[in-house]
């Protein structure tokens, strides 16, 4: 039913991962789907930001996140799970949106933030514009 399973993780924040790996990593497992772990950049090479930051910025920010997403993959993906390292740029919810198309995801299984900050009440919380936008399923897990 699921061939390539779209997981978005912060890695700077565990609750966007702790509950919702073990329930993409089940999905893997059934389907014998390939787990797509997506980190989003902020997008820095902006015109209104980007005079802000070093030059090489960007390039080292997204160094940077590899190697922690390489080093979450390797600490919590079993070895028999085939798992894929994507790194976007942009607004959580839209990069999200464009990297499942980019791999080609059939699903998305992401948590559900319970802490609200002041952006959540402003912008709406990520995960609801996802389900809103996407045009695949997505599963949110709590």
């Amino acid at each position: 039913m699921y061939n390539k399973i779209l997981f978005p993780v912060d890695l700077n924040e565990a609750a966007s991962w702790s509950k919702a790996l073990p329930t993409a990593l089940t999905l893997c497992r059934s389907f014998g789907a390939s787990l797509h772990v997506v980190t989003v950049l902020p997008d820095v090479q902006m015109p209104l930001v980007g005079g802000f930051f070093p030059s090489d910025y960007a390039s080292r920010a997204r160094e940077a996140v590899s190697n922690a997403q390489h080093d979450f993959i390797r600490e919590n993906v079993p070895d028999d799970i085939q798992v894929q390292s994507v790194i976007v740029e942009g607004s959580p919810w839209e990069a999200i949106i464009e990297a499942s198309s980019q791999v080609e995801a059939d699903l998305i299984v992401m948590a559900s933030h319970t802490k609200r900050k002041f952006v959540d009440y402003v912008l709406g919380p990520n995960a609801e514009h996802v389900v809103h936008h996407s045009k695949v399923s997505v599963m949110v897990v709590r």
